[in-house]
């Protein structure tokens, strides 16, 4: 199996996870942390679709070798291939801000929960919250981003089998 059929894999099976969790594990337990794990495993599933796309170009040599880290490959995304493949502007912007909150979370001094909200501090205790219908939202538009990935790379799928 080519690298970019392993990611787009493991971007449905972290989305599977993310929804899962929102949809089935929050409901019950009602402990809002479980959105920010959610948020996590968004955010791994739009970097895996979005690494999909890149090693698929890459193996057709569409773009040059870059280098594997999230912010070289973002950006390579962004430049060359949303606009190659029509992929809706919308889907960057949420992984930037999915990865914010995921940094956010990493530097805050404190986070709480309050009113079935998780809220993260920054360093002045600026408040960034984050809610089930916020994190709800963000999973439907990674189904959508998903399943166009999904549509991109087999295309060709036939070579590879």
């Amino acid at each position: 199996m080519e690298k970019f059929q392993e990611l787009r894999d493991e971007a449905n099976k972290k989305l599977q996870l993310a929804d899962h969790i929102l949809t089935m594990t929050y409901p019950l337990v009602k402990n809002p942390h479980l959105l920010l794990s959610s948020i996590e495993n968004l955010f791994l599933a739009f970097s895996y679709g979005m690494g999909s796309v890149l090693y698929y170009d890459l193996l057709f040599k569409r773009i040059s070798p870059f280098p594997d880290n999230f912010t070289s490959k973002f950006e390579v995304f962004k430049d060359k291939c949303t606009k190659r493949y029509n992929i809706n502007e919308e889907y960057i912007k949420i992984m930037k801000d999915l990865r914010d909150i995921i940094i956010a979370h990493k530097k805050s001094p404190m986070e709480f929960s309050r009113n079935e909200r998780f809220i993260i501090c920054n360093g002045d205790y600026r408040t960034r919250a984050i809610s089930h219908n916020e994190v709800k939202s963000y999973v439907e538009k990674a189904k959508l981003f998903i399943k166009n990935i999904s549509t991109i790379v087999s295309k060709d799928e036939s070579i590879f089998r």
